[in-house]
Formats: C-alpha cells, sequence, structure tokens
C-alpha cells in the first residue's frame, strides 16, 4: 500500500470534514454529537496553522484516507511543553497501518518542535485505540470516568502520554 503523508491544504478540508462526521455519527472517538459544518472545521484548521501546528493527511490512490494533528493541550502557559493528537482514518481502511504512519510523523513534528510530552485523550472503551497508543510507549497516565456522554451513555476518558524527549 503506497500511502503519502504530507501537510494538509485547505483542498483537503471536504475530506477531512467527511472523516470527522464520520466518527462523530458512529463512534465515540469524538465526544461531539453534532456533526461539523465545513466553516467549524475550517475554523479548526486555520487555528493549527495560526499557532503553529501541523495538519497532517494520508493521501492513497489519489485519496485523502486519513488526518492528523495536535494543539494545544490546556491553555495556561505552564501546559506550553504539552500537546494533545488527534488521528482518524477512513473506516474502510482502518487497519491497515495508515494510523501508525499518521501518528509517526506527528511525533516527529513534535520532537522537531520540541514539545516534551504528547496526549491522547482516548475512550475507555476504544481498547484499539489504546493497543495502538501502547505499540509508540504511550502509558495510561489517567481515567476520568463519566466525563462524556454520547448515544446516552456515560463515557470514560482515558489520557494516555508519550514523553518525546
Amino acid at each position: 500500500m503506497n500511502v503519502t503523508i504530507r501537510p494538509a491544504t485547505a483542498k483537503d478540508l471536504p475530506a477531512i470534514l467527511e472523516i470527522v462526521n464520520y466518527a462523530i455519527a458512529h463512534s465515540t472517538a469524538i465526544y461531539e454529537e453534532e456533526a461539523r459544518t465545513p466553516d467549524v472545521q475550517a475554523a479548526w484548521y486555520e487555528d493549527k496553522l495560526t499557532h503553529g501546528f501541523p495538519v497532517i493527511v494520508a493521501e492513497y490512490e489519489n485519496r485523502v484516507v486519513g488526518f492528523g494533528a495536535y494543539g494545544t493541550f490546556r491553555q495556561k502557559t505552564g501546559y506550553r511543553n504539552t500537546v494533545e493528537h488527534s488521528v482518524y482514518v477512513v473506516n474502510d481502511l482502518d487497519g491497515k497501518g495508515i494510523g501508525s504512519l499518521l501518528l509517526a510523523e506527528l511525533i516527529r513534528l513534535a520532537k522537531v518542535q520540541h514539545f516534551h510530552v504528547m496526549i491522547g485523550g482516548i475512550d475507555a472503551s476504544n481498547t484499539g485505540s489504546i493497543a495502538f497508543h501502547k505499540k509508540f510507549g504511550f502509558t495510561v497516565c489517567g481515567i476520568c470516568p463519566e466525563v462524556g456522554i454520547k448515544f446516552g451513555k456515560w463515557l470514560d476518558l482515558m489520557l494516555m502520554q508519550l514523553i518525546l524527549e
């Protein structure tokens, strides 16, 4: 499988939005209940770029099949060396190694930008994502019980971290 990882452009936003909205509608990977609009996704993209954070895409056969990004973990200045990341892959190609390519590139970029810690916020019932992160050396650093709600049930948030330096 010949997948290219590259910086996202504004032209990729419709594909990114489709991936995000699929995850919103069909999973607890994103604790949102309403589909995002193109304007909301464009504002997300511009905010990342304005703050110097990467947005990357995975391209396969001229199709955006996944994306990754990281950004501010928390607003207080003491957290300035920590970022929180997201990686999403189209449903029909999940498990084909695309997410690994995206996460490896995000880790590389975070090291280049001299960040110290990368955080992943994962639904605690998502055993696939937890195992995926463990492959990259992420460790569980906390569970926040019942902090989210979706599909009529309370969700536990697991925080996993990777110390980059």
